[in-house]
């Protein structure tokens, strides 16, 4: 059984979805970049996001790629490379993940099992349009610790304390930057042409204080 949201909102989301049907669905959509796919004990929600929703997300990884690289931080990103435990019987497909505490534990690697792989560091998940499947269930069991949500209300990091999400002031994984700063440079990035933008946020990121 199907349930279908409005078309504006891009999603489907499908009841008593067999993993094997899963891993067709993904094995046949290898290369392709659309549409992505998030499961869960046999829930499956099928997405395409809205071209807003891409520039956001390709802004973030800007972001994050501009401060590590700033702060002289080594990091892997993985895009939206698909996360599954089959014996969790969950999945899903980040808007962006990063490797930074745990990036030598990967090191070499090219294909990624969270069987035997530390899940990503960092992962980024844009909520534009409230997703009908709950994500951050799958996240903590997959043991993601920290998560930048962007909603319509800003930005908010998320760290996974004892199996659960709790609201931060500044990420770990990325040194201490604050999320006021991070909604600041999401917000700019709409008014201003992507040099000038870029030059700020480096401009901002040499100003931080050092983390002690």
């Amino acid at each position: 059984m199907a349930s279908v949201l409005s078309p504006s909102v891009q999603r489907i989301i499908l009841h008593n979805v067999p993993w094997a049907t899963y891993e067709s669905l993904l094995a046949a959509h290898r290369e392709c970049s659309v549409p992505r796919f998030t499961y869960d004990r046999g829930q499956l929600e099928i997405m395409s996001p809205s071209a807003a929703h891409e520039e956001l997300k390709d802004t973030m990884t800007l972001f994050v790629n501009t401060v590590a690289e700033e702060m002289a931080i080594n990091t892997r990103s993985f895009g939206s490379t698909t996360f599954q435990r089959e014996d969790l019987q969950r999945g899903f497909e980040p808007d962006g993940c990063f490797y930074i505490q745990s990036v030598a534990l990967i090191a070499g690697k090219a294909d990624l099992a969270l069987t035997g792989d530390p899940p990503p560091d960092l992962v980024i998940a844009i909520d534009l349009s409230h997703p009908s499947l709950p994500i951050f269930p799958i996240f903590a069991q997959l043991g993601i610790p920290e998560v930048w949500r962007r909603d319509r209300t800003g930005l908010h990091i998320l760290r996974l304390i004892h199996g659960q999400y709790v609201e931060r002031a500044a990420s770990v994984a990325l040194s201490g930057v604050p999320a006021t700063g991070i909604t600041e440079f999401l917000d700019a990035s709409r008014a201003l042409d992507r040099l000038s933008w870029l030059r700020r946020v480096r401009a901002w990121v040499r100003e931080l204080p050092p983390i002690v």
